[in-house]
């Protein structure tokens, strides 16, 4: 043993050791670090070229090639961007779609072990948090010059509601992998992964962003449910419950600026309402909804395309039927909104595929889960949970942000769907030469 720990590690073991890194850096350094969220997708796209004589003679299976089928369908709605008069920038959306691609079948054949996503998810959960706590306090204390407009509320490297979305859905994963995985986990492993989820909770409190709650109703009822009817009732009640309970502790520390953001919108609604005043956080969503509600209904079935949309929100302005405001953002703070109005229904279906596909083959049914004696196959069910959580989160992330239109956004939500795929491909592939 100790002349083998010696020798150098073979080239499945090499490409194995750097799937493993790269899948712990794409939540371990997301927030924390500067385009955190891309380094690990880098080091992917690095392996993948290295190893493409040997990913390319190993059929990926069915469950592949419907993630590989989604992908390329909302990569090829972000493609159709593309204009030559405006240059190459334009397909910088549709892009990441296609260098993702190899990434998958990569990991595919050398499929990262789990233990390196959940010290990624603890990790990068710590770091938000940690983030989040220094800027908040440098802009209150005047430590640190403030670089971008945010302060004084915590960005990390990307924007108030980027960064609070993922520091919300990271902690939701950490909870998800505490939970699921109880027995394993010695006391101060526990105490670990629950610092991990106040950090996580913490962070999106520091960005103030409001639209990341709406996840919580959402995903905690969901997840809960699938754990308890894979055989964990008790301990899915009992996270629940915590979850809700210190998340309700971390706000009371906030009660003045939660209940301050609380009040400005229901103002900013009742102005809406009132008046039409579209000048403010709230207002200027509802009028973008509404513009972009009418601008799919006029061209429903393929939409204006990204460049007529700012053209056409323009007459629109210019002729009285939409506010002004409208025109000092890109989009129309709503994923399916924004799609409809600049890709139509086909943009809209895309983007369903896009959520329903992850969903569907991380579900955790009772046949995917539950072993030969009965019991659940823990590991197997925290992955599966934090696959489900992934695109329910950004279903939700997506009624009041365009989550998908960042950098941030994409990066997250591909590379951790691709590596929870191939983690429990890999799983199934041991317990098969196993048996």
């Amino acid at each position: 043993m100790v002349v083998r720990s010696l020798l150098p590690p073979s080239r499945t073991e090499l490409f194995t050791r750097l799937s493993c890194a790269a899948v712990f850096m794409v939540p371990g350094i997301a927030l924390w670090v500067r385009s955190g969220y891309s380094w690990g997708a880098a080091l992917l796209l690095l392996c993948s070229l290295l190893t493409a004589g040997v990913w390319l003679r190993r059929p990926p299976g069915r469950e592949a090639w419907w993630l590989f089928a989604s992908m390329v369908c909302m990569g090829a709605v972000w493609a159709l961007d593309f204009n030559a008069g405006i240059g190459m920038g334009t397909l910088d959306r549709s892009s990441k779609y296609l260098l993702a691609l190899p990434c998958l079948f990569y990991l595919l054949a050398y499929p990262p072990r789990a233990e390196w996503l959940w010290r990624g998810v603890a990790l990068g959960a710590v770091g938000a948090g940690c983030i989040g706590i220094y800027q908040t306090l440098s802009a209150e204390h005047g430590w640190y010059r403030a670089p971008w407009p945010y302060f004084p509320r915590a960005a990390g490297y990307t924007n108030p509601i980027q960064y609070g979305g993922i520091s919300l859905l990271l902690a939701l994963m950490a909870s998800a992998a505490l939970l699921t995985l109880w027995e394993r986990w010695r006391p101060w492993q526990r105490a670990g992964w629950a610092v991990a989820i106040l950090m996580g909770v913490e962070g999106a409190l520091l960005s103030e962003s409001r639209g990341s709650w709406i996840v919580l109703p959402l995903a905690l009822p969901v997840c809960a449910w699938l754990q308890a009817r894979c055989g964990q009732r008790r301990m899915a009640v009992a996270g629940a419950a915590l979850i809700i309970v210190g998340a309700g502790a971390l706000m009371s520390f906030k009660a003045d600026e939660v209940r301050t953001r609380v009040n400005q919108a229901r103002q900013e609604v009742t102005q809406y309402e009132a008046s039409g005043d579209a000048a403010n956080s709230v207002g200027q969503r509802l009028a973008h909804w509404k513009l972009a509600w009418q601008m799919g209904t006029d061209r429903p079935f393929f939409g204006w395309g990204r460049y007529g949309y700012e053209v056409e929100k323009q007459r629109r302005v210019d002729a009285g039927l939409a506010h002004p405001y409208v025109l000092q953002f890109s989009h129309a703070h709503n994923e399916a909104l924004d799609l409809f109005a600049k890709r139509g229904l086909m943009g809209v279906c895309a983007l369903v595929l896009f959520y329903g596909v992850p969903l569907v083959l991380f579900w955790p049914t009772r046949r995917r889960v539950l072993q030969p004696d009965g019991q659940p196959d823990c590991e197997g069910l925290a992955l599966r949970i934090m696959g489900v959580l992934v695109p329910l989160s950004y279903a939700g992330f997506g009624t009041t942000q365009v989550f998908l239109g960042h950098n941030s956004g994409t990066m997250f939500y591909l590379f951790m769907n691709m590596a929870v795929l191939a983690i429990l491909q890999g799983r199934e592939r041991s317990a098969r030469a196993r048996a």
